[in-house]
């Protein structure tokens, strides 16, 4: 563990106040830069006048950023707040990350590791900083760590003991540029070379991330083609039975495929109890706005996915809820290509009711296959979905897009669903 004696730390929400706790709790000289605390030319007077020995950086900034350019033109090193925190622990970690379904991912892995027995908590992008969780929890056995590719940008030494990466689809390419970038940010979540380490990824990516990391890895892997396999409810590995997923959150297709096999594959390769990571599968209690079920109204179902902001995401939640779905899509686009998730609209959707920036390249993509309105904000959307469903089908929010162009959020737009949900149910 290195100590330092003076720390500049760039951000000052959560993780960065997270840092800064940390930090002088070790007797470390801690400088806060943010926006809202100084400006660039007393930024800029700040490095030329204090020595620091490193430079802590919250998710929020690009390695573009002028103060990030600046920092490394001084040559002082930058560490992701992400690692500050993990070099803390002194137990295990697993790091999972992942384009979609992260969170959903290391709860029911935390929540298993729990229920063994162990000490573990959650921390990183699921919303607490990992030198939070480090501080408040110096003697965990297990550190479960949900890790943006953001983080990953200035991560130095960082590895796990189990690194899983759930899928890599389009997201965040306006601030990584392309997919090539993406993935071997994606790919720094495997540290520098450790052939011993665990490296669970999707079968398909295996050529991919060995050509973005060095060295041998010891790689396991799942979905098609991969060692662990999930079919009809049950996860394989080979062709032998490891894992009951049947009438759970991850008995379908999609989610079984991704998230139920890469945990199987943790567990085993990791030397975990399957038992329990079974039993917390049937328990587990989806998180808000990623397949919520709100509830059911005079035999409607009412689900809330509005943290599916991309099509893979709002395919999964297809996928999961089943058939005779009223989907209401869209908002700010983060993609263009809408037609491979045609045949899936056909199979399962009854009417889509598209709202914000992406409602007519939607419409146009969508409606040769499936009836199509075009209701523009989603008060309208969930008001005609609401009105059409008949007993025994299912609204679902799932946009595919960002929430920006109309929310603040993806949780202030899922808060809206659930209160025109509310107003429903209340009416009777």
């Amino acid at each position: 563990m290195t100590e330092y004696r003076s720390a500049l730390i760039l951000g000052f929400g959560r993780s960065g106040r997270a840092a800064e706790a940390l930090l002088q709790s070790e007797g470390c000289a801690t400088v806060v830069a943010s926006d809202d605390r100084m400006d660039d030319a007393a930024f800029f007077q700040c490095l030329e006048t204090v020595d620091f020995d490193v430079c802590i950086v919250s998710p929020g900034f690009a390695l573009d950023h002028p103060w990030m350019i600046a920092v490394q033109g001084a040559e002082i090193p930058l560490l992701s707040e992400l690692e500050l925190g993990w070099s803390r622990h002194k137990g295990k970690t697993i790091a999972l990350t992942g384009s979609n379904g992260k969170s959903t991912a290391v709860k029911w892995i935390c929540e298993s590791l729990v229920a063994s027995g162990l000490k573990a908590e959650i921390g990183g992008n699921y919303g607490i900083p990992a030198s939070e969780v480090v501080l408040e929890y110096p003697d965990l056995d297990w550190l479960v760590l949900e890790v943006s590719s953001f983080q990953l940008e200035t991560v130095r030494e960082f590895y796990a003991d189990i690194a899983v990466v759930l899928n890599v689809l389009p997201n965040h390419l306006n601030r990584h540029g392309t997919m090539t970038c993406y993935l071997e940010t994606k790919a720094r979540i495997f540290g520098i070379s450790e052939a011993s380490r665990i490296c669970v990824i999707p079968h398909e990516l295996l050529s991919d991330f060995r050509g973005a990391v060095s060295g041998e890895r010891n790689w396991v892997t799942f979905g098609a083609g991969g060692v662990y396999q999930f079919c009809s409810g049950q996860v394989f590995h080979g062709l032998k039975n490891v894992l009951n997923l049947t009438g759970t959150l991850f008995d379908s297709p999609v989610i079984g495929s991704c998230t139920g096999a890469a945990a199987a594959a943790a567990f085993e390769a990791g030397g975990l109890e399957m038992q329990t990571l079974e039993r917390s599968a049937k328990s587990f209690k989806p998180l808000r706005h990623r397949l919520q079920r709100l509830g059911e109204v005079r035999g409607v179902f009412y689900v809330n996915d509005s943290k599916a902001t991309n099509l893979a995401a709002m395919t999964a939640a297809l996928g999961a809820i089943g058939r005779d779905i009223h989907l209401i899509a869209g908002g700010l686009p983060k993609e263009s290509d809408y037609t491979f998730v045609k045949e899936i609209l056909a199979e399962r959707v009854r009417t889509i009711y598209v709202i914000g920036q992406a409602s007519r390249a939607m419409f146009e993509a969508w409606s040769t296959v499936c009836p199509c309105v075009e209701c523009g904000t989603l008060e309208e959307a969930f008001g005609q979905a609401a009105q059409a469903a008949e007993a025994g089908e299912t609204v679902l929010l799932s946009p595919a897009c960002a929430s920006f162009d109309q929310f603040d959020s993806f949780e202030e737009r899922g808060e809206c669903f659930e209160r025109l949900f509310n107003g429903v149910k209340h009416a009777g």
